[in-house]
């Protein structure tokens, strides 16, 4: 079987007109893209389950007929559950477990006609910014093999900054989609709150923070998978403002005249951001001005370390909820040695809070949203650099020293107080929002965010530029990225290390 030359030339809605118009097959592309990973991902690590066995039985019947009928497909392995394929969140706690059910956003993926033939790496259970899983290793930058594609969906942004797929699943808990778009110079949209679905195993992943979606290169293609995705599922806890159009046609629509907040300030901590952030901001001004809109300098009034502490303990009291969660799932009690240290610490955090705490954390939490919500209602979209600088080396979160030494007893204490005397999860806290500095405020808020590829360093990193709209309002962001999209193309730059070229 031929694979198709011109793939690269085409976003994911290109390469389904193509299959609509019998001018390629979906085999084809399915083998092209086969033939792809298997060239690249060796550099990257981007692919850590292959399931060209599934792809082609799905080839074997007819597809569906959707907007991306044909065009070859990448899920993350977190949340992704397809049933009879290991789902292990990253997590040797899970190396063995296989679901028996489909997500209801995998089942929307596959009846959008995309065909789904791997997993991608991600750090156990989301955790992190970057992409480093002791169970399956390291995945590498295709802008630059010795730095981070950010986390925590950085094996579907490599797969498609290296040219494997066009598009690819992930989800966005913190900043897990915007912040691996912004280091591999893609387009990464987290959803309003509610928007897609999450069942039938989840329910309100991480209080309400995650929203699954994609990676692309082009705005249309994550519009019109939107499209194909949105609206609640049985047993919802809630729903998204009803939006009654297509995402696909506001990418096309000009946005009129908006009034947008900047700023250059960190929204999770004090200090400043890197200088090549700053640059791509202020030249992103200029190109927004230029565009007819009204640019104003403004910052949130939020109480930064309240929200930041806020978010952590939450994340610590979801993260020791996956244990019982697992030991549930897979009927058995786990070892020390299912979960990495950071992991574990992390457990054992959130272990030594009460249900006070959390419930207090969640009503410092509630009252700083709405804050920032009253802030949007000045503002049609707010601005900011993404993260505070470019991607990162690897190993800049894992626990080092004297912490490294200390953790593992940390594992064998009961929980209680003396969690507390280590410094390790202030430290990891003091280091992700270092780097992640302002993503998680939008999902907490839940409000609709995108970081779009606008700015590259002058070593060749992508830097990207997070825009954030009203609750409930994609679709002036879809007006808005469209219009940049157009302005400012991106889609013609290429990886260095890229399927279509092979390593530079």
């Amino acid at each position: 079987m031929t694979g198709f030359a011109e793939y690269d030339r085409y976003d994911a809605l290109g390469l389904a007109d193509l299959v609509r118009r019998k001018e390629v097959s979906a085999a084809e592309l399915l083998e092209e893209a086969i033939e792809r990973r298997n060239r690249i991902n060796p550099f990257i690590n981007a692919v850590v389950l292959d399931m060209d066995r599934q792809a082609r039985a799905t080839l074997s019947l007819v597809l569906p007929d959707g907007p991306f009928t044909g065009v070859p497909f990448l899920i993350k392995d977190l949340l992704g559950a397809y049933a009879g394929v290991p789902l292990t969140s990253g997590s040797r706690a899970y190396r063995h477990y296989v679901p028996d059910y489909d997500s209801e956003m995998v089942r929307r993926y596959k009846a959008s006609g995309a065909v789904i033939f791997g997993k991608t790496n991600t750090p156990e259970f989301g955790l992190m910014g970057v992409t480093e899983p002791e169970l399956f290793g390291i995945t590498r930058n295709p802008w630059n093999l010795e730095r981070t594609p950010g986390g925590s969906s950085g094996g579907s942004a490599a797969a498609v900054a290296a040219g494997i797929v066009p598009i690819a699943g992930g989800g966005d808990g913190g900043g897990s989609l915007r912040i691996p778009a912004s280091c591999c110079g893609l387009v990464g949209f987290k959803p309003t709150r509610g928007r897609n679905p999450h069942g039938p195993a989840v329910t309100e992943p991480w209080f309400g923070q995650v929203q699954e979606g994609i990676l692309s290169r082009s705005v249309r293609d994550t519009a019109a998978m939107l499209d194909a995705t949105h609206g609640p599922d049985v047993g919802a806890l809630y729903a998204a403002p009803p939006f009654t159009g297509r995402f696909l046609d506001e990418v096309s629509v000009a946005p009129g005249r908006l009034r947008i907040a900047f700023s250059l300030e960190p929204l999770l901590r004090d200090g400043n951001m890197d200088e090549e952030c700053i640059r791509g901001l202020q030249n992103t001004v200029r190109l927004l001005q230029g565009l007819g809109h009204e640019l104003v300098e403004a910052t949130p009034d939020l109480d930064r370390q309240a929200l930041a502490e806020g978010y952590l303990l939450r994340i610590a009291a979801a993260t020791a909820g996956e244990v019982g969660e697992a030991e549930r799932v897979l009927g058995r009690r786990l070892k020390l040695d299912d979960f990495e240290t950071e992991t574990w610490s992390l457990v054992r955090l959130g272990q030594s809070f009460t249900a006070g705490d959390l419930d207090n954390a969640n009503r410092i939490i509630y009252t700083q949203m709405r804050r920032f919500d009253r802030f949007m209602q000045d503002y049609d979209v707010f601005l900011t650099p993404t993260l505070s600088a470019t991607p990162p080396g690897f190993g800049e979160f894992r626990l080092k020293g004297a912490e490294k030494l200390l953790a593992p007893l940390a594992k064998r204490f009961p929980a209680g107080p003396l969690v507390h005397l280590f410094p390790v999860l202030s430290r990891l806290a003091a280091q992700n929002f270092q780097w992640v500095t302002s993503t998680p405020v939008m999902n907490m808020s839940g409000h609709p965010s995108v970081s779009l590829p606008l700015h590259w360093s002058a070593g060749n990193l992508p830097v990207g530029m997070m825009f954030t709209g009203r609750f409930g309002d994609e679709a002036t962001l879809f007006r808005l990225s469209g219009q940049l999209e157009s302005a400012a193309p991106w889609f013609e730059r290429r990886a260095p290390v890229h399927a279509g070229n092979g390593l530079k």
